[in-house]
């Protein structure tokens, strides 16, 4: 039985992949973690660095064999990460919008002011404008406030998980996943991460993309039916008996 790996993006927890584990659970072995900092595992200190390594050797530890990783946003960037890690264990990758920045050309493409907590170890203007960057002007406002309060617990984490991959300098080594790489994305994403879907798909040497014009970043929790149809397709076009 393949297993499959399912990373959710930053700001939400493994939660995000239920439906996705349930299509995929009665013929596969599927693990749903909680990134570092996320679900019931303990918060991140606050004013504490954190880098994206940690989060990507703690998933490299629970590869035992061959596995399709699947990826949302920071979670898609993570699975290119693993795959560049433990190539030997990467059956197949689908990432939805990885924040792969460092795929471009441009030095710095992206630019965040820094995190600066209140007494709560919350800033929310931080929080407001990164939502808003990703999903366009209000949508801050317009979430739930449910989901506020689990953006506002975790902002210190996420905020440090941007920085740091901000900065990373692995653009390059992207050649190297041979891995079949399904890259998915919605035409009404901001145009940088367009720019980073059009480069991963000329990079990467086994790669297509399969954008869908009517979604925005957040298509796998908006549309989950149509992304996670798309991503069984390509985890049963890979399996171990093709």
């Amino acid at each position: 039985m393949d297993t499959v790996l399912c990373i959710h993006s930053g700001g939400f927890t493994g939660r995000q992949w239920r439906k996705l584990a349930q299509l995929l659970a009665p013929t596969h072995r599927v693990l749903v973690p909680d990134l570092i900092g996320y679900g019931d595992a303990d918060r991140w200190p606050v004013g504490v660095p954190f880098h994206f390594s940690q989060d990507v050797a703690r998933l490299a530890a629970m590869l035992d064999g061959p596995t399709h990783l699947v990826g949302h946003s920071g979670g898609g960037f993570l699975a290119l990460q693993l795959a560049l890690v433990r190539p030997d264990l990467v059956r197949s990758i689908a990432a939805y919008e990885p924040v792969a920045f460092d795929v471009l050309d441009d030095a710095a493409p992206v630019e965040m002011t820094s995190y600066q907590p209140d007494a709560d170890g919350v800033d929310e203007s931080w929080l407001a404008g990164f939502v808003d960057w990703w999903s366009g002007p209000g949508a801050w406002g317009a979430l739930p406030d449910d989901t506020r309060r689990a953006f506002r617990a975790v902002g210190w984490k996420l905020s440090e998980e941007v920085r740091s991959l901000t900065t990373a300098r692995t653009g390059r080594r992207y050649a190297e996943v041979t891995a079949p790489t399904l890259l998915l994305g919605g035409g009404r994403s901001p145009a940088l991460e367009q720019r980073v879907l059009d480069a991963l798909v000329t990079t990467l040497p086994n790669a297509r993309l399969e954008r869908f014009d009517d979604l925005g970043h957040m298509g796998p929790i908006t549309h989950a039916a149509i992304i996670n149809a798309a991503i069984v397709r390509h985890v049963e076009a890979h399996g171990a008996a093709r």
